[in-house]
């Protein structure tokens, strides 16, 4: 298992990639537009996201705060294929 800690600017955030597994993000501090598979989900600190294996997304901070959160993959690394936009 590895995790990332992230800080993200307003209006930042990765582009859109995705994971041949699951992935799950523990939101901190701020708040973030994700899009997963074309769906949009709006959350804040204290929530927690599940992206599902294979499944396209990305976020975008948002808010007047940074973005804080921890990413967690089922893996010892991370891997990550380019999406498109």
């Amino acid at each position: 298992m590895s995790f990332y800690v992230g800080r993200f600017p307003p209006g930042s955030g990765p582009p859109l990639h995705r994971h041949p597994y699951e992935e799950t993000f523990i939101v901190q501090e701020g708040s973030a537009t994700f899009t997963i598979d074309g769906q949009t989900l709006e959350v804040g600190a204290g929530q927690i996201v599940v992206v599902p294996a294979a499944a396209a997304h990305r976020f975008v901070a948002t808010g007047a705060v940074d973005l804080r959160q921890v990413s967690v993959h089922p893996r010892d690394r991370m891997v990550q294929e380019d999406a498109g936009s």
